[in-house]
Formats: C-alpha cells, structure tokens, sequence
C-alpha cells in the first residue's frame, strides 16, 4: 500500500519545504523537509489510508546552536586583588541548553554553577554560568573565556574577558618600645608600598580619626585605652587603601573586652560561651557556675558537651591580674526541652470550700498545650467543656521566662474530688512532661484511702494519659 499522506499534528503538504520522496522498487516513502525550522519540531507519522494503516510514530529534533555567549565585562574587567566576584557568562536560545565550561588562560576551571531559562515557545533555552573568584595581583592579563556548547554546535562558541587586577597598598605597622607603663610616650610607624603610588595616610584609634596625623610616623602618650582601643594607620592611593591596627602592650588591671552574650540551645546540644578580658600583667582566667567553686575552664571559651536542662543557669567568668585586681561577668545558659513540671505532688483543699489545684510548668520554649485530665473529665484550652464546679486559668509568675501556672479551681469541694489523681500534662515542641497530683483534705492524711486511689483509679488515668501523651507527641512531630 502506498503512503498517500504524512502528518505533523495538522500537517498538510501545504509548506513548500515539506516534500515526499517515492521508492517504487522497495515500497519506501520518505518525507524530506528543506530549511528545517523550530516548528518542525514534532512527531510525525506515515498512514496508508486505504489500507487504513499507520506507521509508528518518529520524533523529529530540531537542534538550534546557542546565540554567540556573553562575558560581562568584556573585553577588559577591572578587579580589586581580594575582593570575591562572579564571572557570569550568557547564551540565549539554545536547544538543547547550552553547556559552559570555563578555561583560564587555556586551563579548565572549575567551580561554576548555572541556571537556565526557558523561553516562551517552552523549546528554547537561555543559559547563565557564574564562576565565582577571589583575584590575586598576578591575575592581571589572565584572560578567563566561556565556551558555550550544544549537540548543534560541539566545537562551541566563545567570548573571552581579560582581567586588569589593582592592589591597594600593602602596610606593615610597627610601634616602639612594644611594652610601656601608662604615661609613656610610644612611636608608631607606618611602613606601605602601593601599585599605583601612594597618596597619603590617616591615623585613627579606636576607630576615631586623630586630626592632624598624616605623616608616616605617629607620635603619642599611651594609656590604658590603647591595650583595648586600637590604633590604625590608613594608607590609600587611587585605587583604594588598606587599614591596618595594633594594639599597645599597656600594663592595667583587668578590662572586659568581649562581652559574653545569654544563650539559648535544645537539649543535647554542645555548647560555647565566650569571654575574653584584657589586662597586664598576663591575667588568669576562670569559669565556674554560679554556686559552685569548682573550675570548668580556664580560657576565654567554655565548652559543654551534650548539655541538659539541668545544665541551665548563670556561668561565671572571672579574671585576675596578679598584683592589680580582679574581674568578673556573668553568662545566662538557658536550654530548650520537655516542659518540667515542680508542683507539690500532694495538695490540700477544704471540703465544701473553694479549692485550688496548681500545677507550675516550667518551659523553655514555653509550652503550646496544658491539659487537665481526672477521673472523666479532661480539660484543653479551647477544647471540651467542664462541669459547672470546675474551672482552669493559666497566669505567667513575674521574672520567670517560659514558665506558666495552670490552676485548676474546683468550688464547692466535694467528698469525691478526693478519691482521684488529677494530671497534669504540658508539651512544647520538644515532647510532653507530666505530674499526678493528689488532692488531700485538710488536717487529714489518710493514707489507706491515697493508697486505694493511686491502686484503683490513678493507674487507670495514668494509662489514659500515655495515650494523649502518645497522641501529643505525634502531633508535634
């Protein structure tokens, strides 16, 4: 059977370039398609219609070499020795996408990374490589060149940059004599060479420009404030400066120059507290925690290993300066984990009075769910409904952090509020904590009767609530 029509979705032979080639001899019918183009991109297939026959279909790939690449910068970038920067590379309309390599002077590098974008006919492709680099003085006249490739364009394409690298000037600051009492007189002294010349200098100390100081030697009477406040000499010539500092060797007593700063970590984690003093002559150094004599460290980082909850609290840092004094800061530890619950275990109400159950949670972070469960009832905020006698109001103590008080007023105290454990649940993000809290009367302590509650009743709650604690635990996760 011949094949008496060829088509590309609707095609029609009404494109000229579309042209069917006959082989009699062997039955071969061929489509031959001139000046391809990207609608050409498609699948085809061959039917016999009279026969009511189709071939398989064949899928034609249109391959379209990138557009020429572009280098930014080009033909010549100026670059600062030391400062990091992107070589970034383009070539647009692509298919399929582009790949760039990058070579220096010839030599491949790499160390880039791409991005690409698909044009709107969702065929074509624009590529971007960037390469980042952290130039260095003898980079200058490197000619760096991005080689865009594709199936239709192996060989590739190329655009090159060439780099002119300046440097600021590179300074060495000297001070004599390097140790001195305070009141002494101490040299500074500025030593720089530049590509190109220099152009003048500055001095400053602690940062504050010294007016009046523009020569290469600086002139001056040390205090104390020169052991913490640095002294800088600023060199700059056209293309920039460099700034460099020095501390003066001043005998004093101790002076905090790092101040440590509260922290706060989950359970498990390692820990390091910073602290950093300064004074001559050389001081000894000392952590400890607040409360305790005994020494954790002796250098100006404490590190703890896996810390707990336990681990929470005020660490202490001190410094001694032999012959001159002593100084001491504080740090705040404060470490996230399960809610912990410290309410009496025990607690007293009055029969046919008003009585209240307290439950103290202390959290960090602070707790996102309080639940109250006895005997039938459980109480969640913004979840079920209590009878009438009971109530649960929520308050945050003063200078306590996380921690919450949830209080369970029961009124009209009755015989049966004391024959059941009343639980008390808190979670936060870390898991739940929990306490069984019995209610006693007052003036009474019948121990019989709390054995058969906590035998008969409080085992059966208790089993309950590992259910929600269980139930809890997943929904956090």
């Amino acid at each position: 059977y011949g094949c008496l029509s060829v088509i590309l979705g609707f095609l029609t032979n009404e494109k000229n370039e579309y042209r069917i080639l006959r082989a009699l001899d062997t039955g071969q019918y061929n489509l031959e398609i001139s000046n391809s183009e990207l609608s050409d991109d498609s699948l085809y297939e061959c039917q016999a219609t009279e026969a009511a026959l189709r071939s398989r279909r064949a899928k034609l790939n249109v391959l379209i070499p990138p557009e020429d690449p572009v280098v930014e910068g080009t033909p010549e970038l100026l670059l600062m020795a030391g400062s990091p920067h992107n070589l970034t590379c383009v070539t647009r309309g692509a298919k399929p996408a582009a790949h760039i390599q990058w070579t220096k002077n010839g030599v491949p590098v790499d160390g880039a990374y791409h991005s690409t974008e698909v044009l709107p006919d969702r065929k074509r492709v624009t590529s971007r490589s960037y390469l980042p680099i952290t130039p260095v003085d003898t980079d200058s006249s490197s000619n760096f060149t991005c080689v865009a490739s594709n199936p239709a364009v192996p060989m590739g394409k190329r655009a090159t940059v060439t780099l002119n690298v300046h440097h600021p000037p590179t300074v060495t600051l000297s001070i004599e004599p390097r140790s001195v009492l305070e009141g002494e007189r101490v040299t500074f002294t500025c030593q720089a060479t530049a590509n190109p010349p220099i152009m003048g200098y500055r001095w400053a100390k602690g940062g504050v420009l010294l007016e009046g100081a523009r020569e290469s030697v600086f002139v001056t009477t040390a205090d104390h404030s020169f052991f913490t406040e640095p002294v800088s000499c600023q060199v700059f010539n056209a293309v920039g400066n460099t700034n460099v500092s020095i501390l003066v060797d001043v005998h004093f007593g101790p002076i905090l120059v790092v101040e440590p700063r509260p922290v706060t970590v989950d359970a498990d984690s390692d820990v390091t507290l910073n602290c950093k003093w300064s004074g001559n002559p050389p001081l000894t150094l000392t952590w400890t925690k607040k409360g305790s004599s005994m020494v954790l460290s002796n250098n100006n980082q404490l590190h703890l290993k896996s810390v707990s909850q336990v681990d929470a609290g005020q660490y202490v840092c001190k410094a001694i300066v032999p012959r001159i004094g002593v100084g001491e800061t504080e740090v705040t530890l404060t470490v996230n984990g399960p809610p912990i619950i410290s309410s009496d275990p025990v607690q007293y109400a009055v029969r046919g009075e008003r009585g209240e159950i307290k439950c103290y949670i202390a959290s960090t972070p602070p707790p996102d769910k309080i639940v109250w469960a006895w005997k039938e009832n459980v109480w969640e905020k913004e979840k079920g409904t209590l009878m009438e006698r009971y109530t649960v109001e929520q308050s945050k103590p003063p200078f306590q952090g996380g921690a919450v008080l949830s209080t369970l007023t029961i009124n009209n105290v009755m015989e049966s509020d004391f024959h059941s454990p009343y639980n008390c649940t808190a979670w936060n993000s870390f898991g739940p904590g929990t306490m069984i809290i019995t209610l006693e009367e007052t003036g009474f302590f019948r121990k019989e009767s709390r054995q058969r509650v906590f035998a008969n009743e409080g085992c059966l709650q208790f089993q309950r609530f590992l259910q929600v604690c269980k139930s809890a635990r997943n929904t956090v996760k």
